[in-house]
């Protein structure tokens, strides 16, 4: 036994340190804040592709996505997907060419060219703020995968939040090295790797589950009751109920047909349009049509990888169910790695491991590198030192993207506790909620900046934006676990939930998270759309556009 923990500990420590050693390699060549921020928009589409795959697939798709298949034994969270395809088709065609077109590194420079600094300052402020909170979610299951481990060495010692910390801790320092050296160009290459080795792994992992489940195919189909009873949509529709309560139960599941089709379009035009996260790495392409190219493939390859992660989760269902004897963790997100660990052959069990921290670190290293970027472009350089060198602007980067990873482990270390109060918590509901609260206000004012001319005003649509992100805490009955306000005042940390909604009727439905983004971007919409743009305003930006098209000639 402790030969085979010697190769896969052997296998992990080449993989992090060959991630590391490539992230360096790749990001020599940082001589200013465009090199650092956008690779001098020189990197090939096909690595582009990776990237965006590699980030929006994290650990909390690595180890959630398994967990909604094991938890509903079918494919409904995949219906999702269509909303990602449509989506992307949108932002092709809409927001990529005006981004290459306005020459920004950060996309909330836009808005500042197209209503001002106030909306550009509450839209980099949003982006800032939920991007720490829901990254710091998904590394939490840098400190789930940690736990399995120790279960497994050491099956007498308790598990406490500590367990959890030390991993997050390891993820993140890793990540925030390469990162904070290498810049856009470490993100990009290290997510080539990173995709590759995570596509591999679930693979594997499929052909792995069906050769241990005595029967194989034959036992799973049987299982599950044929497979013609392996559900891949739902309408949420209820026939049978009134009108009023076939639609407050048809809002509160999150994974039908028009969740997919409405609420999955739009938050997905708000993570890969408006996120700078996702948009930078877009920007990296030589020109707006491979960027197109990118983003619309990553849509299509999203089908293929999402019902790859639920078919292991079913197969987990199966397997367990039929496999009598053993312990399963209490909580689902532990499922797939506690198979992992417990039932991998040596070598390949290093390397998928390896495969979780490899889908984790992506989606980190990019969120950091954003973070760095548009804290220094939106508020570093206009605020605090505008005349600052390239040199003085690098440093304030590298600065930025270690304080937004300590950020990301305090948020890690309270995701970590609220499984641990509640097991039962699975964490793509969270990870994809907690952006829902504000993207839909951010989606807002850049659909009216990119599909009207003279709608919006700087003043009236940071209102319309605080008020859309109120409606989605209020309208959809939002509850988080946060803590108790007055106890941390004396020093204590006792958990609680924060239930924005708890004056709303009975009959109002707890609108499911999947429609959040929908309702803050109605909402925020339907207020900045009532004021006009001012004139100079528009004759402005008229120019701006003007002088940026002359210079790329």
């Amino acid at each position: 036994m402790d030969a085979r923990l010697a190769i896969d500990t052997i296998v992990l420590f080449a993989y992090f340190f060959g991630i590391v050693a490539l992230g360096l390699w790749a990001g020599r060549r940082n001589n200013n804040l465009q090199d650092f921020s956008l690779g001098a928009r020189s990197i090939p589409w096909w690595a582009v592709l990776a990237s965006i795959i590699a980030a929006e697939t994290s650990a909390a798709t690595f180890l959630g996505t398994p967990a909604e298949g094991f938890k509903t034994r079918g494919y409904f969270y995949g219906q999702l997907v269509i909303g990602t395809i449509l989506a992307r088709i949108i932002i092709a065609s809409t927001f990529i060419k005006p981004y290459y077109d306005y020459r920004v590194q950060s996309v909330y420079e836009f808005l500042t060219v197209r209503f001002g600094t106030k909306t550009k300052n509450m839209a980099s402020g949003i982006f800032l703020f939920t991007r720490v909170l829901g990254i710091g979610v998904r590394l939490y299951l840098g400190g789930a995968i940690m736990v399995v481990i120790w279960r497994y060495l050491f099956p007498t010692l308790p598990v406490n939040l500590n367990t959890y910390i030390w991993g997050i801790i390891f993820v993140t320092i890793v990540t925030t090295i390469y990162t904070a050296v290498g810049g856009i160009k470490a993100v990009v290459w290290t997510d080539l790797i990173q995709a590759v080795l995570m596509f591999s792994s679930v693979i594997f992992a499929i052909f792995l589950l069906l050769r241990h489940i005595p029967g194989g195919f034959n036992t799973v189909k049987e299982n599950l009751g044929g497979l013609n009873h392996v559900k891949f949509f739902q309408t949420g529709w209820n026939a049978q109920l009134p009108f009023g309560a076939a639609l407050k139960a048809m809002l509160e599941e999150p994974y039908t047909l028009f969740a997919a089709f409405i609420g999955s379009t739009l938050l997905t035009m708000a993570t890969h349009g408006t996120d700078q996260d996702m948009v930078q790495r877009m920007l990296t392409a030589p020109n707006y049509r491979k960027s197109q190219l990118s983003l619309v493939l990553s849509g299509i390859m999203d089908l293929p990888i999402a019902m790859s992660f639920l078919t292991v989760g079913i197969l987990l269902s199966v397997y367990y169910s039929v496999v009598p004897g053993t312990t399963l963790p209490v909580a689902d997100n532990e499922i797939f790695g506690h198979y992992i660990v417990h039932e991998m052959p040596v070598v390949f069990r290093g390397l998928i491991i390896a495969g979780v921290f490899a889908t984790m670190m992506g989606s980190t290293s990019a969120a950091l590198n954003a973070l760095a970027t548009s804290f220094t472009k939106d508020f570093y350089l206009p605020y605090i030192r505008p005349d600052a060198t390239d040199r003085q602007a690098i440093r304030a980067a590298r600065i930025a993207t270690a304080v937004f990873g300590v950020l990301m482990i305090i948020v890690a270390a309270m995701a970590a506790n609220a499984v641990l109060q509640n097991a039962k918590l699975t964490i793509i509901p969270i990870a994809i909620g907690i952006l829902g609260y504000t993207y839909g206000a951010l989606l807002a004012v850049f659909l009216l900046g990119m599909l009207t001319r003279s709608r919006g005003s700087d003043g009236t649509n940071v209102v319309a934006m605080i008020v859309g992100i109120m409606s989605v805490l209020v309208l959809c009955k939002v509850s988080i676990p946060a803590f108790d306000l007055p106890a941390l005042m004396r020093a204590k940390f006792v958990p609680v939930s924060w239930n924005f909604g708890w004056f709303m009727p009975e009959w109002w439905p707890q609108i499911a998270w999947s429609w959040f983004v929908f309702v803050g971007c109605v909402v925020t919409l339907a207020i900045s759309v009532l004021f006009r743009t001012p004139q100079s305003h528009i004759a402005a930006a008229e120019k701006h556009v003007a002088v940026a098209f002359a210079s790329q000639k």
